[in-house]
């Protein structure tokens, strides 16, 4: 599962539809691989503008990746900044969890990820 991919994703418990705190979803015991994928530099200008930053920022730090600026790059200055290109396309495109866990900030929920595959199925007590 992609870093990228966590940004797009919250808890699927029922209690959790009404909290902010179910996004993200945080990893936990996870095992990271890294691809190694050609740079893009429209397809990251293009996807950054449609980016929860602050939930980006959140999921770098519990990964273990240098901390993110406070605010977004613009279109300009990722342009212009190729090492903060080549961060974010690392980050986001080459870095994926093969094992480990997604927690829900919220109800707790573990949702295990195994060979790079989260699993949202939930148990029926959570549906």
């Amino acid at each position: 599962m992609k870093v990228l991919s966590l940004n797009f994703i919250t808890c699927a418990a029922k209690a959790c539809k009404s909290s902010s705190a179910s996004y993200p979803l945080h990893p936990k015991d996870a095992e990271l691989v890294q691809d190694d994928i050609e740079v893009n530099p429209e397809m990251l200008i293009n996807v950054l503008p449609r980016l929860d930053w602050a939930a980006l920022r959140t999921t770098s730090a519990e990964i273990g990746f240098p901390q993110l600026p406070e605010q977004p790059p613009t279109q300009e200055e990722l342009q212009a900044d190729e090492k903060m290109l080549q961060d974010l396309h690392h980050l986001l495109l080459e870095t994926q969890i093969s094992e480990g866990k997604l927690v829900c900030g919220n109800c707790g929920h573990e949702y295990a990820v195994k060979e790079g595959i989260a699993n949202f199925l939930l148990p029926s007590h959570l549906v």
